[in-house]
């Protein structure tokens, strides 16, 4: 029987119930990893085999230290890690309270920050190790009225790198990937209220080079590279995963 390219390998994706993350979970399983799709919120569906919940918050210390510990307990070692929560608030510096400047660094860099403070020595055991954070096409250009997720993202894409060249020297690679309009609830989310919503989400499908969104799947693709040993010398780069949006000289304005 052909050995499944990830098999043997512990995976833990952050917001794993999400629409990327339930994508992500799904296809590193396929691939053969055990996944722990670690979220604040329970799937709603029954997971398919290879894929475990387990409760997390990543804004809180003791949180990501339960889940490691329990990682420990049950002889598993991560060699994989994937950053995948991440929250989006619409607002201006000005319109922005510090309650949500606050709110928005904890979930999308201190989150990326804790989870991989308390896997890398999980993965240090196992003498290597992928760490797959989340940055955003945001954090080389912005969105009007996304200045705080604009600034985590900025934020993560440094982080990624200096992780990169610290913990190179172990054999643990990290990257980001930087993805642009990706087909989930946040991006209707973005619509919102805004009037003829069918007219908006084509004008938006269509400033694209492909003339299309990204799929979660699209994004699972590229994690599914970067986690395998295909990508062994990749590391402290950003991916864009964005259809050539930021390729393009002049932006959309919606």
């Amino acid at each position: 029987m052909t050995k499944l390219p990830l098999e043997n390998r512990v995976a833990l994706v952050t917001g794993g119930t999400g629409g990327i993350g339930t994508a992500i979970c799904k296809r590193l399983a396929k691939e053969g990893a055990m996944v722990i799709a670690a979220d604040r919120h329970a799937p709603n569906v029954e997971l398919p085999d290879g894929i475990f919940f387990h409760d997390l918050d990543v804004t809180q210390e003791d949180s990501v230290t339960k889940l490691m510990d329990s990682v420990e307990y049950n002889q598993s070692q991560i060699v994989l890690q994937v950053n995948a929560a991440r929250i989006e608030i619409e607002k201006t510096i000005e319109d922005g309270s510090l309650d949500d400047w606050n709110r928005i660094f904890a979930v999308n860099v201190t989150g990326t920050f804790l989870v991989s403070k308390y896997a890398l020595p999980l993965m240090r055991k196992t003498g290597a190790g992928s760490i797959i954070n989340f940055g955003s096409y945001d954090g080389f250009i912005a969105d009007p009225q996304l200045a705080a997720y604009c600034a985590t993202k900025g934020a993560v894409h440094a982080l990624t790198r200096a992780m990169a060249c610290d913990h190179g020297p172990e054999n643990i690679r990290v990257n980001a990937i930087c993805p642009g309009y990706i087909d989930t609830p946040m991006l209707q989310s973005f619509f919102g209220d805004s009037g003829d919503i069918e007219s908006l989400q084509q004008a938006v499908r269509d400033v694209h080079p492909m003339r299309r969104y990204g799929t979660p799947d699209d994004i699972a693709g590229l994690v599914n590279w970067l986690a395998g040993d295909e990508a062994r010398y990749a590391s402290g780069q950003l991916w864009v995963l964005d259809g050539g949006l930021t390729a393009q000289v002049q932006q959309m304005r919606l």
